[in-house]
């Protein structure tokens, strides 16, 4: 079977909202071997979500919408629903008692309005919604000739996620013939798209039964396989086998294997030796830091560091001799291999990071432009030193820069 996801809600056609509950759906569906094919956004709009319900219904088995179920006037999916499958909603008194009840255990007086939560469409199985108002909906039935399956969920996220593992799930695994997918996601860091789909698409191109997609973003390459079979264990075998190749042709590379992030990697390989790291940030502003820490546990191999922004820090905080700093500039090779080799003497860890560079948008010149950031990693082994030009804006370079400096790190623990 196949899903189509509609997240219900004009605040999503702007820049300050994002749908996040498609990707929990996604995942759960996938769970039950069911693929999505379709996502879509659609605002407040009465035409718009008739016209979206239908299109969904004739080409998806399932339906989920997510959104637009609360008390207000804009609140439209139930309306749209029963319009687009030609039922009508009547008002469930056992909903209606609820919400009063609801409302009279928090003393709060229930307005007029929220009664429109208690309409349901006809035929339709109520949801309950243990952590809000809006209740959900269920709808298993013939549309155009063919067995459909429609639910209606709430849109704030922990609603939804409550409502469709406590009411959904076991519904689901019902209705759903038993299918099987395996997925795997290979993951680079720092080299072109166009270079990695050069050498793996021959591979990948042989295997018409698997699903392979490249994205590139943040400075990392991701290649997703999904394969559908009738049991897992072939789809598990299938997927193997296309990785095996993959990974033989890009080799260490490639830094994670089942979806792990970079972080984790470095997390894994310091504690797998047992040993430590600091870190001595000007241009990241601490994001190399933030990033290692967001990793629970990471106390046991990261010591610290400091953000060493002026030149006085640098010289106070990472040992950097004022007299290298005046000859060759805070953003030099020479500096970023002296932050890495002060910090971890100041911190007594195994292995120091430097970086300094200009993050822009102001503060480049012809001969240090912005986007210009030398990072430099010191262990036992020496000190190496990596320059690079990050053509892109304030964020993106410091995203880069950090990212460059974790692969660094994993590299030397390879």
């Amino acid at each position: 079977m196949n899903a189509e996801i509609i997240a219900v809600g004009s605040e999503m056609l702007t820049p300050h909202k994002q749908d996040t509950n498609s990707l929990y759906l996604t995942e759960k569906l996938n769970e039950l071997g069911v693929e999505v094919r379709f996502k879509c956004v659609v605002g407040d709009d009465f035409e718009g979500l008739v016209a979206a319900a239908k299109l969904a219904m004739r080409r998806s088995d399932i339906v989920i919408f997510s959104g637009g179920l609360g008390p207000t006037e804009d609140d439209l999916t139930r309306e749209s629903v029963a319009q687009a499958l030609g039922l009508p909603l009547y008002r469930n008194p056992e909903i209606v008692a609820r919400l009063e009840a609801r409302f009279a255990k928090r003393a709060i007086k229930m307005s007029p309005n929220n009664l429109k939560q208690a309409d349901v469409i006809a035929n339709a199985v109520p949801l309950a919604n243990s952590v809000g108002t809006a209740p959900g909906q269920w709808i298993s039935g013939k549309y155009d000739g063919k067995e459909r399956i429609v639910l209606l969920l709430p849109g704030p996220p922990y609603e939804l996620k409550s409502m469709f593992e406590g009411e959904c799930m076991a519904r689901l695994k019902a209705k759903v013939p038993q299918q099987h997918i395996a997925m795997r996601t290979l993951k680079m860091a720092l080299i072109p798209e166009s270079q990695v789909d050069a050498r793996v698409a021959p591979i990948y191109k042989a295997y018409s039964d698997i699903e392979s997609t490249i994205l590139a973003g943040a400075g990392e390459i991701h290649l997703h396989f999904r394969c559908r079979k009738e049991t897992q264990a072939e789809a598990e075998t299938r997927i193997d086998e296309l990785a095996a190749k993959v990974e033989d042709e890009m080799g260490d590379a490639i830094f994670s294997r089942r979806g792990e992030t970079i972080e984790q990697i470095v997390s894994f390989l310091l504690q797998m030796r047992g040993l430590t790291l600091a870190v001595a940030e000007s241009c990241t502003g601490g994001m190399l830091a933030e990033r290692i820490t967001s990793i629970s546990g990471s106390s046991r191999y990261f010591l610290g560091g400091a953000v060493v922004y002026s030149n006085e820090l640098k010289t106070q905080f990472a040992n950097v001799p004022k007299a290298l700093i005046d000859t060759h500039g805070a953003v030099s090779r020479e500096v970023a291999a002296a932050m890495a080799e002060g910090i971890r003497k100041r911190c007594l860890s195994s292995y120091g990071v430097g970086i300094t560079g200009v993050a822009g948008p102001t503060g480049g010149t012809e001969q240090k432009p912005v986007g210009l950031v030398y990072i430099a990693l010191a262990g036992d082994e020496g000190t190496q030193v990596v320059e690079r030009n990050f053509p892109s804006d304030r964020t993106r370079i410091r995203q880069f820069s950090s990212l460059q400096a974790l692969e660094m790190i994993r590299r030397a623990l390879l």
